[in-house]
Protein backbone atom coordinates (compact mmCIF):
# COMPACT_ATOMS: atom_id res chain seq x y z
CA UNK A 1 0.00 0.00 0.00
CA UNK A 2 1.26 3.46 -0.94
CA UNK A 3 0.21 6.30 1.40
CA UNK A 4 0.60 10.01 0.72
CA UNK A 5 0.99 11.64 4.15
CA UNK A 6 0.46 15.42 4.22
CA UNK A 7 1.43 16.56 7.73
CA UNK A 8 3.59 19.48 8.89
CA UNK A 9 4.14 18.34 12.49
CA UNK A 10 7.58 16.64 12.37
CA UNK A 11 6.91 14.41 15.39
CA UNK A 12 3.63 13.05 14.03
CA UNK A 13 5.13 12.67 10.57
CA UNK A 14 8.14 10.73 11.89
CA UNK A 15 6.05 8.51 14.17
CA UNK A 16 3.62 7.55 11.40
CA UNK A 17 6.38 7.07 8.84
CA UNK A 18 8.24 4.60 11.08
CA UNK A 19 5.06 2.86 12.22
CA UNK A 20 3.68 2.33 8.73
CA UNK A 21 7.00 1.32 7.21
CA UNK A 22 7.30 -1.37 9.90
CA UNK A 23 4.00 -2.76 8.61
CA UNK A 24 5.32 -2.87 5.07
CA UNK A 25 3.35 0.15 3.88
CA UNK A 26 5.11 2.60 1.58
CA UNK A 27 4.82 6.21 2.74
CA UNK A 28 5.47 9.45 0.87
CA UNK A 29 5.63 12.21 3.54
CA UNK A 30 4.94 15.86 2.66
CA UNK A 31 5.19 18.96 4.84
CA UNK A 32 3.28 21.34 2.53
CA UNK A 33 0.47 21.32 -0.01
CA UNK A 34 2.86 22.29 -2.81
CA UNK A 35 4.96 19.19 -2.06
CA UNK A 36 1.78 17.11 -2.02
CA UNK A 37 0.74 18.46 -5.44
CA UNK A 38 4.09 17.54 -6.93
CA UNK A 39 4.27 14.05 -5.47
CA UNK A 40 0.61 13.20 -6.07
CA UNK A 41 1.13 13.83 -9.78
CA UNK A 42 4.27 11.69 -9.93
CA UNK A 43 3.16 8.54 -8.13
CA UNK A 44 0.10 6.37 -7.69
CA UNK A 45 -1.27 6.41 -4.12
CA UNK A 46 -3.76 4.05 -2.55
CA UNK A 47 -4.63 6.47 0.25
CA UNK A 48 -4.10 10.12 1.26
CA UNK A 49 -3.82 11.14 4.94
CA UNK A 50 -4.35 14.90 5.11
CA UNK A 51 -3.82 17.48 7.82
CA UNK A 52 -5.84 20.68 7.38
CA UNK A 53 -3.71 23.47 8.84
CA UNK A 54 -0.58 23.53 6.70
CA UNK A 55 2.10 26.22 6.19
CA UNK A 56 1.04 27.10 2.65
CA UNK A 57 -2.73 26.81 2.87
CA UNK A 58 -5.85 25.04 4.07
CA UNK A 59 -5.99 21.30 3.43
CA UNK A 60 -9.74 21.56 2.86
CA UNK A 61 -9.22 23.81 -0.17
CA UNK A 62 -6.56 21.41 -1.47
CA UNK A 63 -8.96 18.48 -1.05
CA UNK A 64 -11.67 20.18 -3.08
CA UNK A 65 -9.20 20.86 -5.91
CA UNK A 66 -7.88 17.30 -5.71
CA UNK A 67 -11.35 15.79 -5.89
CA UNK A 68 -11.97 17.60 -9.20
CA UNK A 69 -9.05 15.61 -10.65
CA UNK A 70 -9.40 12.35 -8.73
CA UNK A 71 -12.83 11.50 -7.33
CA UNK A 72 -11.88 8.04 -6.10
CA UNK A 73 -8.65 7.78 -4.07
CA UNK A 74 -9.62 7.44 -0.36
CA UNK A 75 -8.75 10.49 1.78
CA UNK A 76 -8.59 10.46 5.58
CA UNK A 77 -8.44 13.86 7.28
CA UNK A 78 -6.23 13.95 10.39
CA UNK A 79 -6.66 17.26 12.20
CA UNK A 80 -7.09 19.13 15.48
CA UNK A 81 -10.28 20.78 14.20
CA UNK A 82 -12.85 19.06 16.37
CA UNK A 83 -16.13 20.91 15.87
CA UNK A 84 -19.05 19.06 14.30
CA UNK A 85 -19.18 21.74 11.60
CA UNK A 86 -15.53 21.03 10.75
CA UNK A 87 -16.17 17.30 10.41
CA UNK A 88 -19.20 17.95 8.21
CA UNK A 89 -17.19 20.36 6.01
CA UNK A 90 -14.41 17.82 5.62
CA UNK A 91 -16.72 15.02 4.58
CA UNK A 92 -18.66 17.29 2.23
CA UNK A 93 -15.39 18.40 0.61
CA UNK A 94 -14.67 14.78 -0.33
CA UNK A 95 -12.98 13.11 2.64
CA UNK A 96 -13.85 9.46 3.26
CA UNK A 97 -13.04 9.59 6.98
CA UNK A 98 -12.17 12.17 9.64
CA UNK A 99 -10.03 11.59 12.75
CA UNK A 100 -9.33 14.23 15.41
CA UNK A 101 -5.95 14.86 17.06
CA UNK A 102 -4.77 13.70 19.52
CA UNK A 103 -5.47 10.21 18.23
CA UNK A 104 -4.60 6.60 19.01
CA UNK A 105 -2.28 5.16 16.35
CA UNK A 106 -4.09 1.81 16.52
CA UNK A 107 -7.40 3.50 15.70
CA UNK A 108 -5.82 5.33 12.76
CA UNK A 109 -4.44 2.03 11.43
CA UNK A 110 -7.85 0.39 11.78
CA UNK A 111 -9.56 3.20 9.94
CA UNK A 112 -7.00 2.99 7.12
CA UNK A 113 -7.53 -0.76 6.81
CA UNK A 114 -11.32 -0.27 6.67
CA UNK A 115 -10.96 2.36 3.95
CA UNK A 116 -8.70 0.08 1.93
CA UNK A 117 -11.13 -2.84 2.22
CA UNK A 118 -13.90 -0.67 0.81
CA UNK A 119 -11.63 0.75 -1.86
CA UNK A 120 -10.35 -2.64 -3.02
CA UNK A 121 -13.84 -3.71 -4.09
CA UNK A 122 -13.88 -0.92 -6.68
CA UNK A 123 -10.20 -0.80 -7.58
CA UNK A 124 -10.50 -2.40 -11.03
CA UNK A 125 -13.23 0.09 -11.93
CA UNK A 126 -10.99 3.09 -11.19
CA UNK A 127 -7.37 3.12 -12.33
CA UNK A 128 -5.05 6.01 -11.60
CA UNK A 129 -1.54 6.77 -12.93
CA UNK A 130 -0.09 10.23 -12.39
CA UNK A 131 -2.68 12.71 -13.69
CA UNK A 132 -4.49 9.98 -15.68
CA UNK A 133 -7.75 8.57 -14.27
CA UNK A 134 -9.60 5.70 -16.01
CA UNK A 135 -13.22 5.11 -14.96
CA UNK A 136 -14.42 1.74 -16.25
CA UNK A 137 -18.09 1.93 -15.27
CA UNK A 138 -18.47 5.43 -16.72
CA UNK A 139 -16.43 4.72 -19.86
CA UNK A 140 -14.46 7.90 -19.20
CA UNK A 141 -10.83 8.90 -19.13
CA UNK A 142 -9.67 12.06 -17.35
CA UNK A 143 -6.29 13.68 -17.90
CA UNK A 144 -5.61 16.34 -15.25
CA UNK A 145 -9.35 16.37 -14.60
CA UNK A 146 -10.24 16.99 -18.26
CA UNK A 147 -12.05 14.32 -20.33
CA UNK A 148 -10.17 12.68 -23.19
CA UNK A 149 -12.31 11.10 -25.91
CA UNK A 150 -11.38 7.51 -26.75
CA UNK A 151 -12.76 4.82 -29.06
CA UNK A 152 -14.03 1.81 -26.99
CA UNK A 153 -11.09 -0.35 -28.10
CA UNK A 154 -8.62 2.40 -27.26
CA UNK A 155 -10.28 2.65 -23.85
CA UNK A 156 -9.80 -1.09 -23.26
CA UNK A 157 -6.15 -1.05 -24.33
CA UNK A 158 -5.39 1.90 -22.07
CA UNK A 159 -7.10 0.06 -19.20
CA UNK A 160 -4.73 -2.88 -19.71
CA UNK A 161 -1.71 -0.58 -19.64
CA UNK A 162 -3.00 1.19 -16.53
CA UNK A 163 -3.60 -2.04 -14.60
CA UNK A 164 0.10 -2.88 -14.84
CA UNK A 165 1.60 0.62 -14.95
CA UNK A 166 4.49 1.21 -14.93
CA UNK A 167 5.21 -2.47 -15.62
CA UNK A 168 5.42 -3.98 -19.08
CA UNK A 169 2.33 -5.30 -20.90
CA UNK A 170 3.27 -7.87 -23.58
CA UNK A 171 1.82 -7.23 -27.01
CA UNK A 172 0.21 -10.68 -27.00
CA UNK A 173 -1.71 -9.84 -23.81
CA UNK A 174 -3.32 -6.84 -25.52
CA UNK A 175 -4.32 -8.89 -28.56
CA UNK A 176 -5.74 -11.74 -26.46
CA UNK A 177 -7.68 -9.35 -24.20
CA UNK A 178 -9.36 -7.70 -27.19
CA UNK A 179 -10.16 -11.13 -28.66
CA UNK A 180 -11.82 -12.19 -25.38
CA UNK A 181 -14.30 -9.35 -25.84
CA UNK A 182 -15.34 -10.84 -29.20
CA UNK A 183 -13.41 -8.21 -31.10
CA UNK A 184 -11.90 -9.37 -34.38
CA UNK A 185 -8.28 -8.35 -34.18
CA UNK A 186 -5.11 -9.23 -36.04
CA UNK A 187 -1.54 -9.37 -34.84
CA UNK A 188 -1.05 -5.69 -35.67
CA UNK A 189 -3.96 -4.57 -33.47
CA UNK A 190 -1.77 -3.70 -30.49
CA UNK A 191 0.44 -1.45 -32.61
CA UNK A 192 -2.58 0.27 -34.16
CA UNK A 193 -4.31 1.11 -30.88
CA UNK A 194 -1.11 2.09 -29.10
CA UNK A 195 -0.32 4.45 -31.98
CA UNK A 196 -3.77 6.04 -31.69
CA UNK A 197 -3.42 6.40 -27.94
CA UNK A 198 -0.04 8.07 -28.34
CA UNK A 199 -1.56 10.67 -30.66
CA UNK A 200 -4.37 11.41 -28.20
CA UNK A 201 -2.07 11.59 -25.18
CA UNK A 202 0.19 13.93 -27.16
CA UNK A 203 3.29 15.29 -25.47
CA UNK A 204 1.60 15.36 -22.06
CA UNK A 205 2.80 13.99 -18.72
CA UNK A 206 1.87 10.35 -19.47
CA UNK A 207 3.54 8.54 -22.36
CA UNK A 208 3.52 5.00 -23.79
CA UNK A 209 6.99 3.47 -23.93
CA UNK A 210 7.78 0.68 -26.41
CA UNK A 211 10.04 -2.19 -25.37
CA UNK A 212 10.97 -3.63 -28.75
CA UNK A 213 10.12 -7.27 -29.18
CA UNK A 214 8.18 -7.40 -25.91
CA UNK A 215 5.39 -4.85 -25.53
CA UNK A 216 4.45 -1.52 -24.00
CA UNK A 217 4.24 0.30 -20.68
CA UNK A 218 2.98 3.61 -19.37
CA UNK A 219 5.59 6.03 -18.04
CA UNK A 220 5.53 9.55 -16.67
CA UNK A 221 7.27 11.99 -19.01
CA UNK A 222 9.60 13.32 -16.30
CA UNK A 223 10.50 9.87 -14.98
CA UNK A 224 13.01 7.40 -16.47
CA UNK A 225 11.41 4.62 -18.52
CA UNK A 226 13.74 1.99 -17.05
CA UNK A 227 15.47 -0.91 -18.84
Amino acid sequence: MQILLIEDDPDIRRELLLRWQSRGWEVMPCETLSQADQRARQLIHDLIVLDLQLPDGDGLDWLQRWRSRDPGTPVLILTARDRVADRVSGLQAGADDYLIKPFAATELDARIEALMRRSSRDRDARLHFGPLLWLRDEGRLLLDGEPLELHPREFEVLGLLLRRAPRLVPKRVIIDALAEKNLEVGDSAAEVYVSRLRRKLGQGPVQIDTVRGFGYRLVLADAPAGP
